[in-house]
């Protein structure tokens, strides 16, 4: 085979390739998130951790979009966008540090746990597509197996930080549904940065508000884990993200995200501390098992 054909061949067999290695960088990415949040609250409150890294990643999209001279979405785009800056910008990031400020890195998880499952349906109800049935049993004792887990870790208790993991839980699923969405048909770093850029009022009314009240200190944790969940978690972790989502799908690629609660657990026992149990090794295995049905599972 030519070399010529040999490059045609490529491309015609990467698109799931590629989704699935830019779907699993965010994942990888966003899997930080916890513990980087963590560290800030060493430094800032709630309330300015959430304005300032709106903030700081609007200041980067924007750069962004005007050095590339991005073009403005369609005017049909902009409520879908709404939707990424309220559920991915504000209202997931606010809700999670809320949380982490009585929860453990490794038990606040169970949101991430949870999401696939819900970022899969409001997208099957959103887009009229229904995943097949080996697809969602593999997905759903996936999910059931994280939660599980994750909330034996607080011996099944649930806490005031589980209402506020459940709300982010529902809004991020939203954002990302939409997000992924949008990526089929505009480029995914777009659509994180006009969604930053979209919140960024937002972010601005916050900090100008919080700042004041919320005592500030700028140790080198708090500087580190803020510039980490501004400039990754806010915005490059969904530039492959959103590019993975609209190369393989939303249902498909949210899979993938089964394996971050696991990768949280790891950072919490390596940068933070904490304890885990036994169950580890074992959970992986289920999970990464369910992984590879739901990549091989067809959709209709």
């Amino acid at each position: 085979m030519s070399t010529e054909n040999s490059a045609i061949t490529l491309v015609r067999i990467s698109p799931l390739a590629s989704g699935t290695v830019f779907a699993a960088l965010g994942v990888l990415s966003f899997s930080f998130s916890f513990p980087a949040t963590h560290w800030a609250l060493d430094g800032f409150g709630p309330w300015s951790a959430t304005g300032v890294r709106g903030v700081l990643a609007a200041v980067i999209a924007l750069i962004a979009l005007l050095a590339t001279r991005a073009p403005l979405p369609a005017t049909s785009d902009w409520p879908a966008l709404a939707v990424v800056a309220a559920g991915c910008v504000i209202g997931f990031p606010l809700l999670t540090t809320f949380a982490l400020q009585t929860s453990t890195t490794a038990h606040s998880a169970v949101v991430i746990g949870a999401l696939p499952m819900a970022t899969a349906t409001i997208s099957a109800l959103r887009t009229g597509r229904r995943p097949s049935k080996p697809f969602w049993v593999a997905a759903s004792i996936g999910a059931a197996t994280v939660i599980a887990f994750t909330i034996s870790q607080n011996h099944g208790r649930p806490t005031i930080a589980d209402l506020y993991l459940f709300g982010a839980l529902l809004v991020c699923a939203a954002g990302y549904a939409e997000g992924g969405r949008l990526s089929a048909h505009m480029p995914g770093w777009q659509v994180i940065a006009w969604g930053v850029v979209l919140a960024a009022p937002v972010s601005l009314a916050v900090c100008a508000v919080a700042l004041p009240h919320e005592p500030v200190r700028l140790t080198a944790e708090a500087i580190g884990g803020m510039a980490y969940i501004a400039a990754i978690s806010q915005f490059g972790g969904f530039v492959v993200w959103y590019r993975g989502m609209g190369l393989i799908g939303v249902a498909r690629a949210s899979q993938l995200q089964l394996a971050q609660p696991l990768l949280t657990l790891v950072w919490a026992v390596l940068l933070l501390g904490e304890h885990l149990s036994a169950m580890v090794p074992l959970t992986a295995a289920v999970v990464l098992c369910c992984i590879v049905v739901t990549q091989r599972a067809r959709t209709a």
